[in-house]
């Protein structure tokens, strides 16, 4: 029988991990759901699992098509209309190929008696936050509501991710093209002035000398480089995907200058963002830190949500159990006291979140438009640079023959 890694609550509240068998993931969630327990999450325990998520054999799910698709289920439900035939309607419509035969899955399952929540989940595609939104909307008998609230939060963070990625734009398309700019100059341009001294018994300089040293190089040896260049980054890339590289990758970014501020002010702004939605919900406080660990992607956040929570557990309140990780700023944890103490706090996260993106976003564009000018000045100097080397022969031969 195959086995499985189970995170669940017991009566009491308390959070266990269990690895049990069972002939499927559906009789072990029934088992378990009959003996009182909250049902967390099931994964298929394995090698041949671990190593294809890994190696990104995991579906991604496309965040554009998913936030029309629950745009459009939120429509239907509100119309009326049942949950099923909600889902037969978006099954047979949706022109996202990769997203519809999960749908008509998802529909099969609520055929047979499943939760709608349950559904979504068996299918290890959909964020925490939005099973978890949707398993209290079902308790709570207000499941339009729920899935409206997600999606104005998914708006909002698609929102912010695009104009981040908007900002980042310029100065990638810059800093490639100067990349090019010194590719093309330190392999075809250097080398064809390096022939034409080399017929000559002149003495170059000493400039001209270094450049024509790093040209043959370069000329000899850019297959060999653009080969190793192209095989890192996809190293890389493949380290960067799991636990230990994406733990490095954070602790890098807490120590990088500029990027530190703007990287922990994004996360602090994501964080309270899924808090105030899942509070908003009715999800109860450590359910929610659950599902928001679950649901970020930095490990190091994850690892402090995760030391915070056992803290709130054992009866802590939220601003100080934060402020013990020493990643949240001084100003959240402040105001996200202020909410506890007032009993405003599901509205005091979102402020927060509102807060920290606009200052990302400005900080962000300052930082930008610092680089740009760097970037140009670099650009300026290694072409002049090469000007010179390449020339100044020229003009010291003029210079012989008069």
């Amino acid at each position: 029988m195959p086995e499985y890694a189970l995170k669940y609550a017991d009566p009491r509240g308390e959070i266990r991990e269990q690895v049990l068998e069972a002939a499927s993931e559906a009789e072990l969630r029934d088992r378990l759901s009959q003996q009182g327990y909250l049902v967390y999450s099931v994964k298929t325990k394995g090698r041949l699992a671990g190593f294809s998520a890994g190696l990104g054999g995991r579906k991604k799910l496309d965040v554009e098509k998913f936030l029309i698709f629950n745009q459009q289920f939120v429509t239907l439900f509100r119309a009326g209309l049942p949950i099923l035939k909600c889902l037969d309607l978006l099954g047979d419509r949706l022109t996202d190929v990769k997203l519809s035969p999960v749908v008509r899955e998802i529909r099969d399952d609520v055929k047979k008696g499943s939760l709608l929540s349950e559904a979504f989940k068996r299918q290890g595609l959909f964020p925490a936050i939005y099973t978890t939104s949707i398993m209290a909307g079902e308790k709570s008998g207000s499941l339009g509501e729920v899935l409206e609230r997600y999606v104005n939060y998914q708006r909002l963070a698609l929102a912010v991710r695009k104009k981040i990625l908007l900002s980042l734009m310029y100065p990638s398309v810059l800093i490639s093209l100067v990349i090019l700019l010194v590719v093309f100059l330190v392999t075809f341009v250097v080398p064809r002035f390096a022939s034409l001294y080399s017929t000559t018994n002149a003495t170059l300089p000493a400039p001209t000398r270094i450049l024509m040293a790093v040209g043959e190089a370069a000329e000899q040896y850019i297959v060999a480089g653009a080969a190793g260049l192209f095989g890192s980054i996809v190293g890389l890339r493949f380290y960067l995907r799991t636990d230990g590289g994406q733990a490095m990758a954070d602790r890098v970014k807490m120590r990088t200058p500029v990027l530190s501020e703007i990287w922990t002010k994004y996360q602090v702004a994501q964080l309270a963002r899924l808090l105030s939605t899942l509070l908003t919900g009715g999800i109860p406080l450590v359910q929610g830190m659950e599902t928001a660990s679950q649901s970020v992607g930095s490990p190091l956040l994850r690892g402090a949500l995760n030391k915070a929570q056992k803290m709130v557990k054992e009866g802590q309140p939220l601003s100080g159990a934060l402020a013990s990780t020493g990643i949240v700023p001084p100003l959240a944890i402040d105001m996200i006291e202020v909410g506890e103490s007032t009993g405003a706090l599901p509205a005091m996260l979102n402020s927060v979140a509102e807060f920290y993106e606009d200052d990302v976003n400005t900080r962000m564009q300052a930082s930008l438009s610092l680089i740009e000018p760097a970037i140009m000045i670099f650009m300026g100097i290694f072409v002049a640079f090469v000007l010179v080397s390449l020339y100044l022969p020229i003009f010291s031969l003029a210079d012989s023959m008069n």
